[in-house]
């Protein structure tokens, strides 16, 4: 049975408009099933980037020592609810400790590969998944190879920087469009041999038409149905071993309210 952690940080976030990621994640609490829930104490100040090269790095480690310890509690697969896609590292690292091969499948329109040397905001969401492949540490990444990136799948991906392409290059990690290429997306998932899977949702991989709440709404994205097909596709070809959700911002409460039904199909699709 899944558990949930929420956890709402903004400290990674690149937006002006930062904090209603903690609106987000309160609004997204409040449906989750209690008994199963936990919700991560967040600080209130930016902290600082300690000469690391990531914007208020040193909030980013106290957040990241209390998520680890929330993780570390929970002998099953986790749904780790933000804030900004700065969560998903340490419940990616939580997911490969259950398996020997773990694959990730990251939807988001912006892939998240950058560096502090690349990043042009400093702000660590540009650089979660890089970091979850061993390429940023400042005390937030994981060790190189924990991820392959021959596991690591980008869909919905059309917002990518020149650097993080050259990244994707690199490393020979594939991006799919949803729903233009769901079917190759699932055949090379199923081609990785994994045992495990981990899927990161940010809510920008979705159109702007479906959910209002988005810190950098990018045009042309999946539909809710799209997504969810294929994340249910993805799950019967590889075992879920945990996911994250990332990136709600609700600009009113009003706004929380309409944008619920949506967001609580991707959760269920999720947990």
């Amino acid at each position: 049975m899944t558990r949930f952690i929420v956890v709402p940080q903004w400290q990674g976030s690149a937006s002006s408009r930062a904090m209603q990621l903690i609106d987000g994640a309160e609004a997204l609490a409040g449906d989750l099933p209690r008994p199963r829930t936990v919700v991560v104490d967040v600080p209130m100040e930016a902290g600082e980037a300690l000469e690391t090269g990531v914007l208020r790095a040193s909030s980013l480690r106290r957040i990241r020592a209390q998520l680890d310890a929330a993780l570390e509690l929970s002998a099953e697969p986790v749904l780790t609810v933000g804030g900004d896609a700065g969560v998903a590292p340490a419940a990616i690292a939580h997911a490969a400790a259950r398996c020997s091969r773990l694959a990730v499948l990251w939807v988001a329109a912006h892939p998240a590969l950058h560096d502090p040397s690349s990043s042009p905001s400093g702000a660590f969401e540009t650089m979660a998944l890089g970091a979850a492949l061993g390429r940023t540490d400042a005390g937030l990444g994981l060790a190189p190879g924990t991820v392959a990136p021959e596991r690591v799948l980008l869909a919905a991906a059309r917002a990518a920087d020149a650097a993080e392409e050259a990244v994707a290059a690199e490393l020979g990690i594939r991006s799919f469009m949803i729903p233009g290429d769901t079917d190759g997306l699932l055949a090379a998932l199923s081609g990785v041999d994994a045992d495990g899977l981990y899927v990161h949702v940010d809510v920008a991989a979705l159109d702007p038409s479906a959910v209002t709440g988005m810190v950098r709404p990018v045009p042309f994205g999946p539909s809710v149905t799209e997504l969810t097909a294929a994340v249910a596709g993805a799950r019967e070809r590889v075992p879920l071993v945990g996911a994250s959700l990332s990136g709600y911002s609700p600009a009113s409460a009003a706004v929380a309210t309409d944008d619920l039904g949506p967001l609580l199909r991707i959760v269920g699709a999720l947990a």
